[in-house]
């Protein structure tokens, strides 16, 4: 299969920053700006400082780990009073997933649910700066947004080109005192973009070429971010890699490894990243069946020592682990009985299983739940 066979469509921010010291460019690219409101969370806020916007700017420095919809209405009903002309997000996802919402929806009458799914946005007039803290959900490069339903414990998932950024910065140095837990989590969140598009059933040659490069930079250098916070190198090759995840995103996006991992972070609040690698070996053997040159590339790319006496899933579950994540399931507060109804709620997220390359059941689900308890 070539590029021309599957088509796609891929959208990148108007302008991207890369590199140490580019946060402060944020203030120069600003100017002009004159009703700035930051999005950020307890742990990001310190970073506004940092942007180098002159006149100030308006904060919401309490977005949520998976913001849910009251959280998200909460700063909609702020943006309401500030009026922004422009909007910039200074966080991982869920701060950049709320700033892109925030900017196209802040001045509209629909609501969240009006406009979930693909292209029902229907516009957006204010500028939109996304500043990624962490290097995992590439949200800075795309064009969805997730926000829970805490009725249905489900994501409400909003996609269209309105919510991409006009600019995105990669500025290392923002991730150097990110924690070794969370840069783990992070990382593999970034890693699992780029391989569950690399094996999906619409993989792409172009967007091929964007997983292999992030997959690799992840085998370079997460376990040196997460060994030593200061590595310079390690921190922009991850950061890099986000970016790579995060333009797979948007015309491929990921599979059953992103499906079962949800349910987790809406009932457990398990960080998302976390999340991933607990079904990152899980899922990667059970499609090998399907993808299997492609399985050995990723397993190759990231050192992963598979041999007849090491399968694959040990050698991926290894890898996970020796980052320092706990892997059970049982370990975050999940029992046996609840195992059943998720199983069904991962299996119903039908926008991301249709993409996996081998057909899982609901059992197959419960299964991969029940082993990683």
């Amino acid at each position: 299969m070539t590029g021309l066979d599957n088509p796609i469509t891929l959208h990148q921010p108007r302008r991207v920053e890369i590199g140490r010291g580019t946060v402060a460019r944020v203030g120069t690219w600003a100017e002009g700006a004159r009703r700035i409101l930051v999005v950020a969370s307890g742990p990001t806020a310190h970073y506004v400082d940092c942007l180098g916007l002159t006149g100030g700017a308006q904060v919401i420095d309490d977005v949520p780990p998976e913001p849910d919809l009251p959280a998200f209405e909460k700063a909609v009903a702020t943006a309401r009073e500030v009026r922004p002309d422009l909007v910039v997000g200074l966080g991982g996802g869920s701060v950049m997933n709320v700033a892109k919402l925030i900017a196209a929806l802040w001045d509209a009458d629909a609501t969240l649910k009006n406009v979930a799914g693909p292209n029902r946005v229907a516009g957006r007039r204010t500028r939109l700066a996304q500043v990624a803290t962490t290097a995992g959900t590439g949200s800075e490069a795309g064009i969805r947004a997730l926000v829970t339903d805490p009725d249905t414990h489900a994501k409400i998932a909003v996609e269209s080109p309105f919510l991409l950024a006009d600019l995105a910065v990669l500025d290392p140095e923002l991730t150097f005192s990110l924690p070794p837990a969370v840069t783990a989590a992070t990382g593999v969140d970034a890693m699992a973009h780029c391989v569950e598009a690399f094996t999906n059933i619409r993989a792409n040659d172009l967007i091929d070429g964007y997983a292999r490069s992030g997959i690799g930079l992840v085998g370079r250098y997460l376990v040196r971010a997460v060994e030593t916070g200061a590595d310079a190198e390690a921190r922009a090759g991850m950061k890099l890699a986000s970016y790579y995840g995060g333009l797979c995103l948007g015309p491929v996006n990921t599979a059953a490894g992103h499906a079962l991992a949800y349910p987790l972070g809406t009932h457990l609040s398990l960080p998302h990243g976390l999340a991933n690698a607990i079904f990152f070996a899980h899922v990667l053997a059970f499609n090998e069946p399907a993808r299997p040159e492609k399985t050995a590339e990723v397993a190759r790319a990231l050192g992963l020592p598979v041999t007849g006496t090491n399968p694959l899933f040990d050698a991926a579950y290894r890898f996970c682990t020796e980052l320092g994540l706990d892997m059970q399931l049982s370990h975050h507060g999940a029992t046996e009985a609840q195992l059943g109804t998720w199983a069904a709620e991962a299996h119903g997220i039908r926008r991301l299983m249709d993409n996996t390359p081998r057909d899982m059941s609901v059992d197959e689900v419960e299964r991969i739940y029940r082993a990683a308890l």
